[in-house]
């Protein structure tokens, strides 16, 4: 995946497990918060990714 790619996938998923979690605080539905947790966490971590990639890529580019 390219950086880019990796961020806009982590925001997605970072969106969706907040969406996911308020949900599941609405319906009382602990197993729903629990994913939508996990899914945030992805999301965290695909971000990272991307930006370290992005850090990567400049710092060779100024090799």
């Amino acid at each position: 995946m390219s950086s880019t790619s990796d961020k806009v996938t982590g925001v997605a998923n970072e969106v969706a497990g907040k969406a996911k979690q308020a949900v599941g605080k609405a319906l009382d539905d602990q197993k729903l918060q629990a994913e939508g947790a996990v899914q945030e966490a992805k999301g965290a971590i695909q971000k990272a990714s991307g930006d370290a990639k992005d850090a990567v890529k400049k710092t060779v580019d100024k090799a």
